[in-house]
């Protein structure tokens, strides 16, 4: 297939500017801040002058001295940029993490330490990665946690903080003028659970409180109902005294923290299953809609595909965007899902990548919500009916070159309705909707 152009209705092109792959695109004032998916020159976060949007230029780049680490999430307040640091995914996985008890297991069960042989059949890994298994388990990771750069320079940003956490890290968080709100592993939990921190003094931060959902606090003798990782803190949003927050297999919730310091759960909704695919974000509408309060929530396509995973996948649904009632939070009620044909979009069924539901702009803007569906490009969505979301336009931008699909991965809704779109792979995409 052999397309020139990309496929849009009802955007228009302002810029695209060639810039390597993002997980976060944040735009404040005449800037937009971009925190890098892995790559191989450590590159963590780019700033652009976006004063004019249809030139946009690179004003500087934060390259990391950690090779194990990535900050591909980046947040402005103010002069002060937040980022993640998250360790890097390798071959292993999380097998470092799961020898111990595998070892254990085996012991018992052979009455002798299992060869490595043994050992790579327990741990679904080739025999030759079990030495590298070994050492990795030996070598903990140590620089989880989250950066504060001042940037009242742009082209100087200077570090203020390192705040560590624990596990492989910080994935997603949200901030305001007196806390971030922090989506980290920690030990003696399991799997990401939110951390509050006071960052009044961004060089002395201090943590507030905690929340997990109940089984993840396995120090404390809980005890999870589900397998692994499933059930964990993707992000949370605060809006008002409110957090909502995706739940990944464990759904979406909401939090109170009136009490900063023992934020209380006001209610949870979980799909899973029968929908696959994990709940990314969670986010209130503004205003109420024929009386009633309304929600967004988003999963997250969650594999790249390869052909065997299309083959295994046949018939399974991608993930999607819902619209919930949220007006009891006690009884948060599903009303609608918008999803994306893999008719719609040309690379829809292109190896490797992804195609399916990742993430919409965490801006609230009336009705109309972003989202980003990796290979099925950027969709407008207006949820003005709840129970009939309809697709008010959409844009699917050409391949980074050398893949074989668009990854659209995040997107960021400015003041003056500019919408800014970065590609997992690579480039940024300025845009305006005129529908």
């Amino acid at each position: 297939m052999t397309m020139n152009q990309p496929i849009s209705q009802n955007f228009k092109s302002l810029s695209r500017i060639e810039i390597p792959g993002g997980g976060q695109v944040t735009v404040s004032g005449n800037y937009a801040y971009i925190g890098h998916i892995p790559n191989k020159n450590n590159l963590g976060t780019s700033i652009l002058d976006i004063s004019d949007p249809r030139k946009p230029k690179v004003v500087h780049q934060i390259f990391l001295d950690d090779p194990e680490s990535h900050s591909h999430k980046a947040k402005v307040v103010g002069d002060l940029l937040f980022v993640n640091s998250e360790r890097n995914m390798t071959p292993i996985g999380r097998r470092a993490d799961e020898l111990p008890g595998v070892k254990a297991r085996l012991l018992k069960e052979l009455g002798r330490e299992a060869s490595h042989a043994e050992l790579a059949l327990a741990l679904n890994v080739r025999e030759q990665d079990i030495p590298i298994v070994e050492a990795a388990q030996k070598k903990s990771y140590q620089n989880g946690g989250f950066k504060i750069y001042d940037i009242s320079d742009k082209s100087n940003p200077r570090l203020i903080t390192h705040q560590k956490t624990g596990g492989i890290g910080v994935h997603r968080f949200d901030v305001d003028e007196h806390y971030a709100y922090i989506s980290t592993e920690m030990d003696g939990y399991l799997g990401n659970i939110l951390v509050i921190y006071d960052i009044s003094n961004p060089s002395k931060v201090v943590e507030v409180s905690r929340w997990w959902m109940p089984g993840q606090h396995i120090a404390a003798g809980e005890t999870p109902h589900w397998s692994g990782r499933k059930h964990r803190l993707h992000h949370a949003l605060r809006f008002g005294d409110e957090l909502w927050a995706g739940l990944w297999h464990g759904g979406v919730g909401v939090i109170d923290v009136r009490n900063i310091a023992k934020p209380t759960t006001l209610g949870t909704y979980n799909y899973h299953p029968p929908f696959p695919e994990p709940s990314h974000t969670f986010m209130p509408l503004e205003d109420l809609i024929d009386g009633r309060r309304i929600a967004v929530a988003i999963d997250e396509e969650d594999h790249a595909h390869d052909a065997e995973e299309l083959d295994r996948r046949k018939g399974r649904p991608h993930g999607c965007m819902w619209v919930f009632d949220v007006t009891d939070l006690n009884a948060i009620k599903p009303l609608s899902i918008y999803d994306v044909s893999e008719l719609d979009s040309p690379w829809s069924r292109a190896t490797p990548g992804r195609f399916g539901a990742h993430q919409f702009q965490e801006q609230r803007k009336g009705t109309m919500v972003f989202c980003t569906w990796f290979a099925g490009g950027l969709r407008a969505v207006d949820v003005a009916n709840p129970l009939s979301p309809r697709e008010a336009g959409f844009y699917i931008p050409l391949p980074a070159e050398g893949r074989a699909a668009p990854q659209t991965n995040d997107v960021f809704v400015d003041d003056k309705y500019f919408i800014y779109a970065i590609d997992r792979y690579a480039g940024l995409d300025i845009l305006e909707f005129n529908a």
